[in-house]
């Protein structure tokens, strides 16, 4: 019973780790191919995840998605104005 109630307590703190303590995300939508970055990560009913894409500051859901965790630099570079 102390290791089910373990494990369970340990898989909400790794989700809550990756999609809600800060951090810089990219997202991919395999459907579109369409790249998002984002700060914060919310899972919602169904397995979709719900966040605000930095670049177009819109907020977007995705039923499918690749969230991959990135560092400081590379959100910053991805965001930045290409002339």
């Amino acid at each position: 019973m102390r290791h089910k109630i373990f494990t369970i307590l340990l898989a909400i703190f790794l989700v809550a780790a990756i999609l809600g303590c800060g951090g810089y995300y990219m997202v991919k939508d395999p459907a579109s191919g369409n790249v998002y970055y984002t700060t914060k990560i919310k899972d919602e009913k169904g397995g979709a995840v719900k966040f605000t894409d930095e670049k177009t500051k819109t907020n977007v859901t995705l039923q499918n998605s690749e969230i991959k965790q990135i560092p400081k630099k590379e959100f910053k570079s991805a965001l930045e104005v290409k002339e």
